[in-house]
């Protein structure tokens, strides 16, 4: 599946027994060598009682993450389109916490991402205190960047051209800080103007993708927390655009996408 071309191997681990190691991640996220795909994501039974089921995520390099908002646009379509529950809006445990999800019409899903979480312990980044933008070092150059949680770290930069902007430097650099000590996704934003930005991610574990859902609530987050963005705001990302809406703090964060199947097949693992 893919969302915006993040793209997804989703494995049904309801009506069968899966066992997933990270070193079958890796070198089944091989495009060469493997089926290939940014994250595998696995749809697995409820493990408290007001949710409909766990969605566990692991990314190319086998790791394990907390978030993923484009693959939760795909695992909602992926539960309708399997009959796995028949509801409009879907309750999903994460590994930090529940997100809603709702179909909508021509394959749409929103995603109620929660509230952004930005104390740094939460996050979790190396500072004192909360604040819009926090000066990192990399290489001697000094860089303001905000750190937001949407479960999972993120690092914003907002820049001149996301074109020009240093992923394979200062992103990959910055995934890795020491200020950052379960690494982070590091998103680059150029602000067309209040309501519309553009964004490119290097996400943690799997390097820059087309489109990184849970970075666009991140980057509209900290443009808000800048006072640089409208409540509403349409997010360009190399894959294709979403909408997101965030009225502040105290409130949840709302993303709205596309998700499509690509193909199926069966893999013995």
């Amino acid at each position: 599946m893919h969302g915006l071309g993040n793209d997804f191997m989703v494995i049904d681990a309801i009506s069968q027994h899966v066992h997933i190691r990270p070193e079958q991640v890796k070198r089944l996220s091989d495009r060469h060598f493997g089926i290939g795909f940014d994250q595998l994501l696995l749809v697995e039974p409820p493990g408290q009682p007001d949710v409909d089921f766990r969605y566990r995520i692991f990314n190319a390099d086998g790791s394990e993450v907390e978030q993923c908002g484009n693959g939760a646009r795909c695992f909602a379509l992926y539960v309708s389109e399997k009959k796995l529950v028949n509801k409009p809006v879907i309750r999903v445990q994460t590994a930090k916490g529940v997100i809603e999800l709702k179909l909508g019409e021509e394959g749409l899903v929103t995603v109620d991402m929660g509230k952004p979480r930005l104390t740094p312990a939460d996050i979790p980044f190396l500072a004192e205190a909360p604040a819009p933008t926090y000066q990192i070092d990399v290489q001697g150059v000094q860089y303001d960047i905000s750190a937001v949680s949407m479960g999972n770290p993120h690092g914003v930069l907002v820049i001149d051209d996301v074109l020009t902007a240093p992923l394979e430097s200062v992103g990959a650099t910055l995934e890795s800080h020491e200020r950052f000590p379960e690494r982070a996704n590091i998103g680059f934003m150029e602000i067309v103007h209040p309501g519309f930005v553009k964004l490119r991610v290097f996400e943690r574990g799997a390097g820059e993708t087309m489109a990184c859902g849970s970075g666009a609530c991140a980057a509209v987050v900290a443009g808000r927390l800048r006072g640089l963005l409208d409540s509403r705001v349409e997010v360009k990302l190399p894959g294709g655009n979403l909408r997101i809406q965030w009225d502040g703090e105290g409130h949840p964060v709302l993303m709205e996408g596309p998700a499509a199947f690509v193909f199926e097949g069966q893999v013995r693992l």
